[in-house]
């Protein structure tokens, strides 16, 4: 359906997109992750027509978009702030593309009261725009995007406004919204939890490069790099030393799944899997803070000080967390250890084997 080949755009001497090559199959959904500056914009923008490329190619069904305007490429495009026209009611909107497509008048009522039925504002074609919630204004702009039948939706942080609890309701309707009707969809966003909530694949930008691509769990339980890892919020990260099945840490000897690199490396330990148990056992450490995150769950973070080595991050129920300043011990489930790829220069990176500490270059 869409593929990019090398796709480069350079603002003066800044370089937004570095050789890009991506590929979305028809009726996949793609969410592109990553920070401010990483290019997931702009890539979405060429896309649109909406940025010319400096070097590279745009095809969507085989056909090169080089010189093709936007109106003209079949693309809908939903932005953040949802672009509604305020002097429309929610119909005029909706009715928009339909209308500009030449569909006739009783096609396009056809439509726009479909569209509606299946964003969950059946009857809301006469209501005002302006007097719509965040939630509601978010569905009509879908429908809009959605209304001249596009052969791929593109959405822009299309939940970004909206609070925590709508955007966590409103991303299980849009991907089943999309299952149902077979949509190909080509999204960004910064929240990693909305993109592996919404996409059948997730690609991780870094400074206008792609840095990882893969289904949200490949991404998840496997971050190619320290990068990856700590955008998706993964800080015990630590040189190591790796033979056989062991690894020599900062945090002592850790045991590393079967598979894991040889020889130097760096791993991520995740906080799931740093367990706590009596001081006498494994790491010994010093509760600095607690934070609850709620949910079902009632997970609690816990940073940890340990005697030897640098700070520690470890998940576990409310009932099960420590107090502030208590001594624990912790020890590590290899199950939860990753080897990373690529470099990290916040990383010390040589190691003592015999003491099991890192010492600076």
């Amino acid at each position: 359906m869409l593929r990019l080949d090398g796709v480069t755009v350079r603002f003066g001497e800044r370089t937004a997109l570095e050789a890009v090559d991506l590929e979305v199959a028809e009726h996949e959904t793609v969410c592109v992750l990553g920070p401010s500056g990483s290019g997931k914009s702009t890539l979405l923008r060429v896309v649109a027509g909406l940025q010319q490329a400096d070097a590279g190619r745009v095809l969507l069904s085989e056909r090169d978009q080089t010189g093709v305007p936007p109106h003209r490429r079949g693309v809908g495009l939903m932005f953040q702030d949802h672009q509604l026209f305020p002097q429309r009611d929610v119909a005029g909107n909706v009715a928009f593309g339909p209308r500009m497509h030449g569909m006739s008048r009783t096609g396009t009522e056809r439509r726009v009261a479909e569209l509606l039925e299946l964003v969950g504002l059946p009857g809301a074609g006469r209501r005002a725009v302006t007097a719509l919630s965040g939630g509601e204004q978010q569905r009509v702009a879908l429908a809009r995007a959605l209304a001249p039948e596009p052969k791929l939706l593109m959405l822009d942080e299309p939940l970004g406004q909206l609070d925590r609890g709508l955007r966590e309701r409103l991303v299980v309707e849009l991907r089943d919204l999309f299952q149902r009707l077979g949509t190909t969809v080509l999204a960004v966003t910064h929240d990693h939890g909305e993109a592996f909530a919404l996409a059948d694949r997730v690609v991780v930008m870094e400074g206008g490069r792609i840095a990882q691509t893969g289904t949200p769990l490949e991404v998840w339980q496997r971050p190619a790099s320290p990068f990856v890892a700590r955008f998706l919020g993964f800080d015990n990260i630590t040189a190591a030393t790796v033979h056989g099945d062991t690894a020599v840490t900062a945090w002592g000897k850790l045991t590393v799944p079967q598979g894991t690199p040889q020889g130097t490396t760096l791993l991520l330990v995740r906080p799931g899997g740093v367990l706590l148990r009596s001081p006498a056992e494994g790491l010994r450490c010093t509760v600095e803070t607690r934070t609850f995150r709620g949910g079902d769950a009632s997970t609690v973070t816990v940073l940890l000080r340990p005697h030897e080595g640098p700070p520690l991050e470890a998940a576990c129920t409310l009932r099960d967390a420590p107090e502030v300043g208590a001594e624990v011990g912790a020890i590590f489930d290899a199950r939860e250890v990753v080897a990373l790829g690529g470099t990290d220069e916040d990383e010390p990176s040589t190691l003592s084997p015999a003491a099991g500490h890192i010492t600076a270059q």
